[in-house]
């Protein structure tokens, strides 16, 4: 079972990867449940899986950048992006070498900081979490004295701001994404696909079962389609020892899912396959056990936190957007 949850972990961030600045993609938030499903049940991450701990949670953040009443800390002050900037320094450190993408990245997440509250109309709330940012550093001083300047004028429309937009921040992010799947091509979780399938004998012949035609000068593209159905297979058999984990991720969701997949020609249309497996499910009532746990996990960890709260509690094949509209209508009715 911890290997299996390891590799899930690995395919979850790979997923998040791939569907990360699609705007609202129900891909991206599925397996970004699962991802902090995942990370909940480690008592301690990996050495080798700190990097898909930290890129998995940075994501989440940024995704979730503009909604300030998402919260993933126990203090409410702290937005998305004050939350994912802790995870970019944390994957910092895990560098070998810092490039010039990083220094970007990490101004363009300060300085969104900022901008997202001043989009809202809360100058003070930007004042305030300014001090937080920036030490007194003769290399922060520039940057933080430009931005006070521009809190100090209530204008979220200011050159500086659209200079260094949200759009740039997914871009660069994108980019380091592309370098950190690049840089791990054959990691544990290519090793770990290619023993199981091996040792079960379906190696060779799935990928000949799976793998389209490919012309023989594009060694690159057969690389690329092979790996990914090496993983698709392991997911698909190791889902049974996940049964038994203790996490509250919707396992038939999951096989669909991954039958889908198994399926497509195009990769590209994972996302619509999401989205209709997504709206696809059969509705089920909530029970009355279910929004006591409900209004006993936003009382716990706050209105937002619906990945905390599903983690936390006995929901039945649930996914944190189903606790988000439940909980909406809860208020409704109340």
């Amino acid at each position: 079972e911890p290997v299996a949850a390891e590799w899930m972990l690995e395919f979850a961030c790979y997923c998040l990867c791939r569907h990360f600045g699609e705007g609202g993609a129900a891909a991206f938030r599925w397996w970004a449940d699962v991802a902090q499903a995942l990370t909940k049940g480690l008592s301690k991450i990996p050495t080798h899986q700190k990097k898909t701990v930290y890129l998995c949670q940075l994501l989440i953040r940024i995704a979730e950048g503009k909604n300030l009443e998402c919260h993933f800390e126990n203090d409410q002050r702290i937005s998305p992006l004050e939350s994912a900037l802790s995870f970019w320094t944390l994957l910092e450190r895990e560098e070998i070498k810092l490039e010039k993408l990083h220094e970007d990245i990490r101004r363009l997440i300060q300085i969104q900081i900022v901008a997202v509250y001043m989009e809202k109309g809360y100058f003070k709330e930007a004042a305030a979490v300014l001090e937080r940012l920036f030490t007194d550093s003769d290399s922060d001083k520039p940057l933080r004295v430009k931005l006070a300047t521009v809190i100090k004028s209530k204008d979220p429309y200011v050159p500086l701001l659209q200079s260094f937009s949200y759009n740039l921040l997914i871009s660069k992010i994108k980019t380091y994404i592309e370098l950190f799947m690049k840089e791990n091509e054959t990691n544990f979780l290519i090793q770990a696909a290619t023993k199981q399938l091996e040792s079960k004998g379906l190696g060779a012949a799935a990928l000949q079962n799976k793998t389209v035609n490919v012309n023989e000068n594009d060694k690159r593209n057969l690389e690329t389609k092979q790996r990914f159905v090496l993983s698709i297979l392991l997911l698909r058999d190791m889902l049974g020892q996940m049964q038994n984990c203790c996490l509250n991720i919707d396992s038939a969701l999951v096989w669909m899912y991954i039958n889908c997949l198994l399926g497509l020609n195009n990769l590209q249309n994972v996302e619509k396959h999401g989205d209709a497996l997504a709206c696809g499910r059969k509705r089920q009532r909530w029970t009355y056990k279910e929004d006591l746990k409900l209004k006993s996990g936003v009382k716990e960890f706050g209105v937002g936190n619906w990945a905390k709260i599903l983690v936390h509690g006995d929901f039945n094949n649930r996914t944190s957007v189903m606790l988000k509209d439940r909980w909406r209508t809860l208020c409704r009715i109340e």
